[in-house]
């Protein structure tokens, strides 16, 4: 799909991205949202084009899916940075560009005489972010981590899991690591930008993924600072110091609905006694029919907690009546917080999303296909979010930039492609 940036917020904002895969929903981000996010590859291709699956199961440097969801709205060149040649060049590619988005190791732009102290010199406003596992100093700084790894040291794993501790926490999918440290480096990019504007003077971001997710914690961390208290892993719902009864409960067409506590205020457990004695499933509660005291089921009441499994019994009988999207419409309809568990496919079909644009088409010229692309988290008035293009194709705007832009001679590039700088 091609679109126009004539409106975006970040349409006169040129981004160098290079490094890891670790940036790249980063650099995504800020190329959806309308910079020019120009992604500098080695000669040989990001090594994420390598990764499963591709498109009609065919490897390639062009068919990655993986390498498609993180790079739409970009442009690609090849660069070895490792030649005193592919220095020179990025150098004058830098000299343009507002933001460098940098996620190699730490120290390994400086060793090439291209970190922030000598590319500011000639470019004093540009701002530059290096996101890495640990930061750019200290005593994990050259310690490396992937997502995985990541969401375990940095505390978000010990409160997924299971109730028993003696079965291994588990992490959650989605590459969540790389994206919560990609969203906090966005946010710094663009209050660098803002600072700016002021200022005319740019400045350099470390954004670290192990401090970005043990701020990501929920109440993990805090309970533990303030009360000493340790959470309990509880499959499908929050981790908490006290246990709470099972939240997921199975539907009639075998589907799963997140019910949570049930009823959150004394209108709502009206509602949801009325709901009950409906079905014929109110005597589940015996004598517990009174508004449940959230403070008593803090402190762990055993009346509070047995009101409690008793109402968790009654929803799953009641889910086993019931079709999922019948049982999570009525309970929103009567205020409940409730939600289907969607698998990626039911999202992207879902009336909700559908109707509020989410799923996109994204044409893949070069195939003579268009794909369905997950759409944007948000919606702007004035400064639209758009994918502009496809991935780019390994070295596509080669010529683009090197000759249209830096005025490098046809004949030049074609030497250098040969002597393998670009």
């Amino acid at each position: 799909m091609e679109a126009a940036k004539d409106n975006s917020v970040l349409d006169d904002i040129r981004v160098l991205e290079l490094g890891g895969e670790i940036g790249a929903w980063c650099g995504k981000l800020l190329a959806d949202m309308g910079a020019d996010v120009m992604k500098v590859e080695p000669p040989s291709g990001d090594p994420t084009r390598a990764y499963e699956p591709f498109y009609q199961n065919e490897p390639g440097p062009n068919g990655s899916l993986y390498f498609w969801h993180y790079n739409t709205s970009k442009r690609g060149v090849t660069l070895d940075l490792e030649c005193e040649r592919g220095q020179r060049i990025f150098r004058d590619l830098s000299a343009r560009a507002d933001v460098i988005l940098d996620s190699a190791p730490p120290g390994y732009l400086p060793s090439l005489g291209l970190g922030y102290s000598e590319l500011s010199q000639s470019n004093p406003a540009v701002v530059m972010a290096s996101i890495t596992p640990f930061g750019q100093d200290g005593p994990y700084s050259d310690y490396e981590s992937t997502d995985l790894t990541a969401l375990a040291f940095g505390g978000p794993v010990w409160s997924c899991g299971y109730d028993d501790h003696d079965i291994p926490p588990v992490r959650g999918g989605g590459n969540q690591a790389y994206h919560t440290v990609g969203h906090y480096a966005v946010s710094g990019i663009m209050v660098a930008l803002v600072h700016r504007q002021f200022t005319g003077i740019g400045q350099y971001i470390d954004a670290n993924m192990h401090a970005a997710l043990n701020i990501t914690t929920e109440a993990a961390t805090y309970s533990w600072l303030v009360a000493g208290d340790t959470v309990q892993r509880q499959t499908g719902r929050h981790a908490s110091v006290i246990p709470t009864p099972q939240a997921q409960v199975l539907c009639k067409d075998g589907r799963y609905v997140n019910v949570g506590i049930g009823a959150r205020t004394e209108e709502q457990w009206f509602h949801l006694l009325a709901w009950m004695e409906e079905e014929g499933l109110v005597e589940n509660l015996g004598e517990y029919l009174s508004y449940p005291s959230r403070e008593a089921m803090r402190r762990g009441d055993p009346d509070a907690m047995t009101q409690q499994r008793r109402v968790a019994d009654t929803l799953r009988k009641m889910a086993a009546k019931t079709n999922s999207y019948d049982l999570f419409t009525r309970a929103q309809q009567l205020g409940f917080q409730w939600g289907i568990i969607n698998s990626p496919e039911d999202v992207l079909n879902d009336p909700h999303f559908k109707a509020r644009g989410f799923p996109v088409e994204v044409e893949h010229p070069e195939l003579g296909e268009s794909f369905t692309y997950p759409g944007a988290p948000y919606s702007f008035t004035k400064s639209p979010w758009t994918i502009s293009n496809r991935a780019p194709l390994l070295g596509e705007h080669n010529e683009q930039v090197y000759i249209g832009e830096l005025g490098i001679s046809k004949d030049r590039l074609n030497a250098l492609k040969a002597e393998g700088v670009i």
